[in-house]
């Protein structure tokens, strides 16, 4: 058994050990709830650090959105080594199902992290989110996820509720090649724009934003869109 499946197996024996599981002589549920306890065991519906974690909250999020990502893992547009072997043998039918449990669930409503003390790179940040940069042809965060930023159907996500630094990881890795989307790659486009001091202004901003009471994503898919992205469908 090879250093990785042994870590899995730890990691899949921890998450069944919690107290939700029922006894060991009990029967045990079969219910989707009950499969994704490992993906629990790191996306929490509460404790995400908002300011320093690394794990996304996945509550909430579009299912298309959530489909499209576990999707990316299994044909390496994206690279996470648990998330990879996790995923590589399930069926599209399968990877919808969870997509759309997740999707099912109420967002958690964090607490959101602390502002940036820097006034420069926190009206950056902002600027960058609700406005964008006319002078390098970035549009606002907003244009794309939405007025309140919580995504939209079918597969466009929210920003708020998430840790900046897997924001910061995330635009970084499309900015360098490492994460990718279908054709025609908009966030890659966007992220090779950006600074890196934009990132992380934007990121720390974002994550200082508090989740709204509203926080499900708009119904329909936005109109206007100021860029053509391959992972996004739009109204006929």
């Amino acid at each position: 058994m090879g250093k990785l499946s042994r870590k899995l197996t730890v990691f899949v024996g921890l998450a069944l050990a919690l107290p939700s599981a029922a006894p060991a002589d009990e029967p045990v549920a079969d219910t989707m709830q009950q499969r994704v306890m490992p993906c629990m065991a790191c996306h929490a519906e509460t404790s995400i650090n908002l300011r320093s974690g690394f794990v996304p909250s996945l509550h909430g999020k579009p299912s298309g959105y959530l489909f499209n990502q576990l999707v990316h893992y299994q044909e390496g547009r994206r690279h996470h080594r648990m998330m990879e072997y996790m995923v590589r043998n399930m069926s599209p039918e399968y990877l919808l199902e969870i997509a759309e449990y997740f999707a099912g669930l109420d967002a958690s409503l964090l607490d959101a992290a602390e502002p940036l003390d820097n006034a420069e790179l926190r009206d950056r940040g902002e600027e960058l989110v609700t406005r964008g940069d006319p002078s390098r042809d970035l549009p606002s965060c907003k244009a794309c996820h939405g007025e309140r930023l919580t995504g939209a159907e079918p597969n466009t996500p929210g920003l708020l509720g998430l840790p900046s630094h897997y924001v910061a990881a995330q635009m970084t890795a499309w900015r360098m090649g490492r994460r990718e989307a279908a054709e025609p790659d908009c966030m890659k486009e966007i992220a090779q724009r950006l600074t890196p001091q934009d990132i992380y202004a934007l990121s720390r901003w974002l994550a200082a934003q508090p989740v709204p009471a509203n926080s499900a994503p708009e119904a329909e898919p936005l109109s206007d869109l100021p860029m053509h992205c391959g992972s996004v469908q739009t109204p006929e």
